[in-house]
């Protein structure tokens, strides 16, 4: 895919807590960014959060902006790596919960991947949809009412789904697909 700008003037939210799983936090941070759009790490506290890689700490990546400082409305798209760590702390916080459930409300994409759909299942988006996730957590998704496959990425309206790192690139390019058919279609509405 030729990435070059076609989502520039979009801001992309990542969603994330310590114990993110490394690679699903960074390459869809660099590939958004490389398709030109301004992606900011939203955490619940300032700082840094640590990724998890390999069954150990990894890298941290610098807190952009504190989710009580932000509304959905800044982002036209959102974004929930997996790891099981950062998930299961962003789905008991009911900030984080409810600004899922802002993004879903505005018709705006939600892309999670790996233990990440958790946090739709909390947030209950989850009901009637076509899912998939890494595969521990099928159970948890299909109790929230969801209609779990195995396929790599999983597109069902403006919730984006895949299993685990090994999808990355498939996932990140159906984010940048949805996104960019969005822009396209504010462009022509606009002229």
């Amino acid at each position: 895919m030729n990435t070059d700008r076609v989502l520039a003037d979009t801001r992309v939210a990542i969603l994330a807590m310590d114990g993110f799983e490394q690679s699903e936090l960074e390459v869809p941070l660099r590939y958004l960014a490389e398709c030109g759009a301004e992606v900011e790490v939203v955490s619940l506290e300032a700082g840094e959060i640590r990724g998890w890689h390999d069954g150990e700490w990894g890298r941290s990546v610098p807190v952009d902006r504190t989710l009580d400082s932000v509304e959905h409305d800044r982002y036209a798209a959102l974004v929930i790596p997996g790891g099981r760590m950062s998930p299961d702390l962003l789905r008991e916080s009911k900030a984080a919960v409810e600004f899922v459930r802002d993004f879903a409300a505005a018709n705006k994409p939600v892309a999670a991947i790996c233990h990440g759909p958790w946090v739709l299942a909390e947030a209950n988006l989850l009901r009637g949809r076509e899912v998939t996730s890494y595969a521990s957590i099928h159970t948890d998704l299909v109790n929230a009412g969801g209609r779990w496959v195995d396929r790599s990425v999983v597109v069902d309206g403006e919730i984006i789904t895949s299993r685990k790192p090994d999808d990355l690139d498939l996932f990140c390019e159906a984010i940048v697909s949805k996104l960019s058919s969005k822009v396209r279609r504010s462009v022509r509405a606009a002229e």
